[in-house]
């Protein structure tokens, strides 16, 4: 008897499509599938490890996409899973070499640590992205000159030729918002980002140039907490929210550190962002108000 794809996950032939050629949920989507598969056949994690002479913690890795598969072990969790449906077993066969495939992202390796690898996927399939920045402008909005001061700030000590590359992998990032399918971006941000002269004044007002021309596009909001605001809701510092339409994965949050990131599922933690985020797209600046705050504040540069 063939096991039947479990309700909420696509079926195997559509979820490369719906990964948005991302290899980072891809395996996700995959891994998902192989649980739920699992589950349905009420199979314990240690029953899968020794079913692929591995350990119970590797199947949970292999289950949460944070590990690489091998075509091998797919293919005796399927068996195991009770998957003997030929079309089935090739439809979810044939993702495994697409799921360990390097992102256009891997060319950056020696500049893109291996915390921010994961991100870097997740937000060329997001749907839709949600962010609230305290510092400086969002990744995704900034303008060369401005994204190399800013890099330039983090890493004092780095070549010229560092410096470009990782402003190159900036850039590239950007490319997610003119493809033809892009994710929706609603960034907040707080006053002090564009009161900040990062670079200097004449970086700051490109900067804000570049921002009016990126909020003319119909997938990108911004929103300004002005400093009359006083306090607000985000006083732990900057976040992203990712969602993931049609491919069957929960929202995540993303708090980025120094040295190292955290990711956040859990439905209360991602719920308690998504009120956080509310609260402050309802003390920040209405929409409509935002391209006369950023040409007054680019006057007085």
């Amino acid at each position: 008897m063939t096991a039947a794809p479990t309700e909420g996950v696509p079926h195997p032939i559509d979820l490369a499509a719906r990964s948005r050629r991302s290899p980072t949920v891809l395996r996700i989507l995959l891994g998902t599938q192989l649980r739920r598969l699992r589950e349905s056949r009420h199979i314990r994690l240690e029953e899968a490890g020794h079913a692929i002479r591995a350990s119970h913690s590797k199947i949970s890795r292999m289950e949460l996409g944070r590990v690489g598969f091998r075509r091998r072990d797919v293919a005796d969790l399927l068996t195991l899973y009770g998957v003997t449906d030929e079309s089935e077993r090739e439809a979810l066969l044939s993702l495994v070499a697409q799921a360990n495939a390097p992102g256009w992202w891997h060319k950056y390796d020696d500049v893109l640590p291996s915390w921010f690898e994961a991100y870097v996927g997740l937000e060329q399939a997001a749907s839709a992205i949600r962010c609230y920045e305290v510092q400086f402008v969002p990744g995704l909005l900034q303008a060369p000159a401005y994204a190399e001061a800013v890099v330039r700030l983090g890493h004092p000590d780095a070549s010229d030729e560092e410096i470009e590359r990782r402003v190159r992998l900036r850039m590239d990032r950007q490319e997610v918002l003119v493809r033809p399918d892009p994710p929706i971006l609603w960034a907040v941000i707080d006053e002090a980002v564009l009161r900040r002269p990062v670079g200097g004044a004449e970086v700051m007002r490109a900067q804000i140039e570049h921002l009016l021309e990126m909020v003319a596009q119909p997938r990108v909001t911004l929103q300004i907490i002005p400093f009359s605001a006083g306090g607000h809701a985000a006083a732990g510092g900057p976040f992203s929210i990712l969602r993931f339409a049609g491919v069957g994965l929960p929202d995540i949050v993303y708090l980025e550190q120094l040295t190292s990131s955290i990711y956040l599922e859990k439905r209360e933690d991602i719920d308690r962002y998504l009120a956080v985020m509310e609260r402050l797209c309802m003390q920040a600046g209405p929409v409509s108000e935002t391209k006369r705050m950023l040409r007054q504040i680019m006057t007085e540069l």
